[in-house]
């Protein structure tokens, strides 16, 4: 449904260079250091304290004064001014200007379907069609489509985890395991979501297709969330669910429509614009006082709300590429083969290789950042040369990029996602991500795809229609 990717030309092949992975030590630092010294003094929400677009800038600052290995190239007149032009290409990469704009539209569709009450209606009607009996695996259900339809994990977790705190207080079930269906729940979606930001910044940097990154993501998942859904159910006990609020299934209709234009192979563009129109044509039909002056500033305010995760791409595609320019990723790929390619060594070992280091690499990158899409973003460029090294399919590579980003995010007690269930519920994130089962069992299920070498992506001509 994305547009067709497009994977930039790198002519200039350098020497690998250890030192060009310093200014992105020198960022994860910063930004970790910040986050570790602000939480240990005890401020709230630590790591988000000091935003990464501003962590990242002495990083970039480091990557430009560094000079390149190469005897040739460093010698030549304009240095800095070769760097700051290697910078600006990388920033300005089609996939990450592209990204850019998906950013766009996707922050203004979720802001208008927000806005006319469609979030709000979504939770009560699942809430009316659940029994009271399985209140537990209804919300992990619930949370489930509300982050597939949105787009956003901490929205879902926003919008449905006030209504798991009533249901904890009305009944005495457990609020740890209640806000574990809901982070849970909320995570399935944002890893699927054909309009998250990890969806969007996966394919984008894999130079892969929505849809087929779904497929791929969905066959592993499933049987994830299926297993959840059954502990959930086991966990449960007894007790009578808070009365759900009214709904207007006509305000649902926007989140409906763009998941089901997105899976049928859309194209993203054509889909997020029909879905901000659909939205906002619902709204001044049914809202009273929704005008299309406020429809507009909406759409506006989706804009603004995007403007981080924008300018981070930006910035971080300019770092990556001048990493890359200087031997940074040369060096990490040499590391990579030394595994991949050792003798007798077959060529779906090699991919398992690869596939174990692209998970392990934005594990440990989410770990730091507690950011899943910056993890995505700060990494896929490596992942994208590992891959290709590899062996491994870009569909495959895309979904074990978000799926283990998710996992690390819905598992960490530093996560916005985990530190804002614990807020709202009035308890201990460990608590929250401790009741999580089902990141522990995605994590689980992205471990056995790898091993097993299942789900394999479907073979494609050289048109890029399937074949079977």
């Amino acid at each position: 449904m994305s547009p067709t990717p497009h994977v930039a030309a790198h002519p200039h092949q350098p020497a690998p260079n250890p030192v060009a992975l310093l200014p992105l030590g020198l960022f994860l630092v910063l930004f970790i250091g910040a986050g570790l010294a602000l939480g240990a003094a005890g401020t709230k929400m630590a790591f988000y304290q000091l935003s990464p677009t501003v962590a990242i800038l002495p990083a970039i600052a480091l990557a430009l004064v560094l000079r390149e290995k190469d005897p040739a190239t460093a010698a030549r007149p304009g240095g800095l001014t070769r760097r700051v032009n290697v910078f600006l290409s990388g920033a300005g990469e089609i996939n990450i200007v592209t990204m850019c704009v998906i950013y766009l539209l996707a922050g203004g569709f979720a802001s208008v379907a927000s806005a006319i009450g469609g979030v709000e209606s979504t939770v009560n009607l699942g809430l009316s069609l659940v029994p009271q009996r399985l209140v537990l695996p209804g919300l992990f259900v619930i949370s489930a489509f509300v982050a597939t339809a949105m787009g956003t994990s901490m929205g879902t977790i926003a919008a449905v985890g006030p209504i798991a705190a009533g249901v904890a207080a009305q009944t005495g079930m457990d609020a740890a395991l209640l806000m574990g269906a809901v982070v849970g729940g909320a995570m399935f979606g944002d890893n699927l979501s054909m309009i998250s930001d990890t969806t969007i910044a996966a394919t984008r940097t894999q130079g892969c297709d929505m849809r087929d990154k779904f497929r791929m993501n969905f066959a592993i998942a499933l049987p994830a969330a299926l297993l959840a859904v059954a502990v959930f159910w086991l966990a449960g006990d007894a007790g009578r669910a808070a009365a759900p609020g009214g709904y207007r299934l006509v305000t649902v209709l926007p989140y409906v429509a763009i998941l089901a234009m997105a899976l049928s192979g859309m194209n993203v563009f054509a889909v997020l614009f029909a879905g901000i129109a659909l939205a906002g044509g619902v709204g001044m039909a049914v809202v009273d006082g929704y005008t299309p002056l406020k429809f507009a500033q909406d759409i506006y305010k989706g804009f603004t709300g995007m403007h981080e995760i924008l300018v981070l791409s930006m910035l971080m595609g300019g770092l990556g590429e001048l990493i890359r320019y200087q031997g940074g990723v040369a060096w990490l790929l040499a590391a990579v083969r030394r595994f991949t390619d050792r003798p007798g060594s077959s060529s779906g070992a090699a991919a398992r290789t690869g596939e174990a280091g692209i998970s392990g690499l934005v594990a440990v990158a989410d770990l730091c950042t507690a950011n899943n899409t910056v993890a995505i973003i700060l990494t896929g460029g490596m992942a994208r040369e590992i891959a290709a090294t590899s062996g491994v399919d870009p569909r495959r590579s895309a979904s074990l990029l978000d799926i283990f980003s998710c996992v690390v995010q819905g598992l960490a007690p530093h996560a916005a996602q985990v530190l804002l269930a614990g807020s709202i519920a009035g308890i201990s994130p460990v608590a929250v991500l401790s009741a999580n089962y089902y990141c522990l069992l995605l994590g689980a299920a992205g471990v056995l795809a790898i091993l097993v070498g299942l789900p394999r992506a479907p073979r494609t001509d050289v048109s890029g229609a399937e074949r079977t």
